[in-house]
């Protein structure tokens, strides 16, 4: 494997010292690009883009010929897991992703196992090992997963919810039937990621999308405590460095204490955290990554700077804050202001580490 140029992130993660704020954005390989829509179009369906490594390796690293971005991310999607234990995941247009096969009983949780991350799972671990190969130390790149929770909200209820009735009606009368699906999905989890790391991830995020729609009590018991268990027991050294976690829980920003506790190296933030009020609560626990609102990305370049030196300025001099969307980049994103973006933040942020 060569040696990685460009460490920026890795080290924001870590706290460590950097020369700029590092940047990068959550789902930076996708519709907004035409060169992505030309692959995308090529292999059919998102799963076949997902699914075929050369495929999936070239439009991880589109982003990176376009933008002087600090990360790459695999491309791949959240519900890999559940897809390899058999629920038939597929991807209806303009409804987002839907299951086949749903979670409704103890006798379909208890037909669930963990999958085999190299034969169920392993063109992800294939797309890993091309991408660190193509990408020959240009920048780090991070592997990822959804949280236990987030993949049960789409197992329960079958695609994406607005009440999530079915899955709370399951934690508040069965709880017990809901923590031996999530028991289940932790194990996966945590064989995902390390397989990922064994292929070359240099970094993980862990998201948990849909955290924010439980309770303060229930985040912990039915979020929270199975993310840490996955952190636990994570491989966190490899090739001679640290491999940094990142969990990101949207609509989560009330409960940065208890998530600063976990031993995950970063914290996630949506737009309605404000970034100076976390880096006081957190204090010098975790690094920060986040957290401009998307839409932002629709206003002209001068709009856009305006905003990334907001963001700097309330986090603040010295390192652990990684500069990202407070969401995944919208399709309709013109990619010009994306540009405008990441030499903002590269501009903006020297002062702030001098």
């Amino acid at each position: 494997m060569s040696e990685l140029k460009n460490d920026r992130y890795l080290r924001a993660l870590l706290k460590q010292p950097v020369d700029k704020t590092p940047v990068w954005i959550m789902r930076q390989a996708g519709r907004y690009l035409p060169e992505y829509r030309e692959v995308r179009a090529k292999a059919g369906d998102f799963m076949s883009l997902c699914s075929t490594p050369e495929l999936a390796c070239e439009v991880t690293l589109q982003p990176l010929r376009r933008f002087d971005l600090d990360a790459s991310i695999i491309f791949s999607d959240i519900l890999t897991i559940p897809d390899a234990m058999g629920l038939g995941l597929h991807f209806v247009s303009g409804e987002g992703p839907k299951f086949k096969k749903t979670i409704s009983s103890a006798a379909d949780v208890a037909s669930l196992g963990v999958p085999d991350m190299e034969d169920d799972l392993g063109y992800v671990m294939d797309a890993i090992r091309l991408t660190r190969r193509e990408i020959d130390g240009k920048v780090p790149l991070i592997g990822f997963s959804g949280s236990p929770w987030t993949l049960a909200c789409y197992m329960v209820e079958g695609g994406s919810s607005r009440d999530f009735a079915k899955i709370k009606a399951m934690l508040f009368d069965t709880p017990e039937l809901m923590h031996s699906l999530l028991s289940v999905l932790a194990k996966s989890v945590t064989a995902y990621l390390n397989a990922q790391i064994a292929a070359g991830a240099q970094a993980l995020m862990l998201f948990d999308t849909w955290g924010g729609v439980l309770s303060g009590e229930n985040y912990q018991h039915f979020s929270l405590a199975y993310m840490q268990q996955i952190i636990s027991g994570l491989n966190k050294e490899h090739q001679g460095r640290r491999v940094p976690v990142t969990v990101f829980t949207k609509g989560g920003g009330q409960w940065l204490e208890s998530m600063a506790e976990i031993g995950a190296d970063a914290l996630g933030l949506d737009w309605t955290t404000d970034i100076a009020a976390a880096r006081q609560r957190v204090g010098d626990k975790v690094a920060l990554q986040g957290n401009m609102d998307p839409c932002v990305l629709y206003a002209q370049p001068q709009r856009i700077e305006t905003e990334v030196k907001t963001i700097l300025e309330a986090y603040g001099r010295g390192s652990g804050h990684v500069f990202n969307l407070g969401h995944g980049i919208h399709p309709t994103i013109n990619p010009d202001h994306v540009t405008a973006l990441v030499e903002a933040v590269h501009k903006e942020s020297v002062k702030y580490h001098q």
